[in-house]
């Protein structure tokens, strides 16, 4: 079965993160295989617009895989998982088509730093956001943070990264974290009208407008390359450890 699922059509290519057993927790295949898809959608002229959604109804992204990560325990070994990622998600935000986060079920930890790298959100009404890095006593390690500051501002930011805070549709729309919401019923059919109004210029002219938006904001990736050591440090930590363990312990 793969992880990854991909459709092509009418410049729109749709991927679903497939491994609803798992909440769609990324894991290496998964990197694997984003890596793989990334390097067709960077040189494929006919894609102009980019969707990632998830399987099922339980789960957008959970975040990591805490069964397969948790194998990692220095910092040594947790920086480059953390990279990976990192340079995936910098890779899909700088397309050069457009991007579509399709939330169809609640974004936990990782799952909301995803999201948060794709130029357009757009959430099931019942979908909620979960900052709770915190609980297994974690900064974000993907960028999350910078992100999260940039849409929701760094008191809003701060506070729900502190308190691991869920929020639902409403106020994720309201405080821009997300852009849209649909019922869950209607999210495919109003994604695929989304994406179908943004395909109508081609991708020269699209890269054009998302370099030029981004221009302004070089220093980030600084900020978000610095969030590398910081995950690190906190991951081969004791109490991360025991909080993980505890979590995947919880129903024995």
């Amino acid at each position: 079965m793969s992880v990854l699922k991909v459709e092509h059509k009418n410049h729109i290519c749709r991927a679903t993160i497939n491994r609803p057993q798992s909440r769609n927790a990324i894991n290496f295949e998964v990197m694997d295989a984003l890596e793989h898809l990334l390097i067709d959608l960077e040189t494929d002229s006919d894609v102009r617009c980019f969707v990632l959604t998830g399987a099922g109804e339980n789960s957008f992204i959970s975040g990591g895989d805490l069964q397969e990560f948790h194998t990692i325990k220095t910092a040594e070994e947790a920086k480059p998982m953390a990279q990976r990622m990192l340079s995936i998600l910098k890779r899909i935000e700088k397309l050069p088509c457009w991007t579509i986060a399709s939330i169809n079920a609640p974004a936990y930890g990782g799952g909301c730093e995803m999201m948060l790298a794709f130029d357009f959100r757009i959430a099931s009404e019942q979908a909620t956001f979960g900052f709770t890095q915190s609980k297994f006593y974690l900064p974000p390690g993907w960028g999350g943070l910078t992100r999260l500051v940039e849409c929701v501002g760094r008191s809003t930011a701060l506070q729900w990264l502190a308190e691991a805070r869920i929020v639902d549709a409403e106020k994720a729309l309201q405080h821009g974290l997300i852009n849209r919401t649909a019922p869950a019923e209607q999210l495919k059919k109003e994604t695929t009208a989304w994406a179908q109004q943004l395909t109508k210029n081609d991708r020269a002219f699209i890269k054009n407008l998302k370099q030029g938006a981004m221009r302004i904001t070089e220093a980030r990736w600084q900020a978000i390359e610095a969030e590398l050591d910081t995950f690190a440090q906190f991951w081969e930590s004791n109490l991360h450890e025991k909080r993980v363990e505890k979590f995947l312990n919880r129903n024995e």
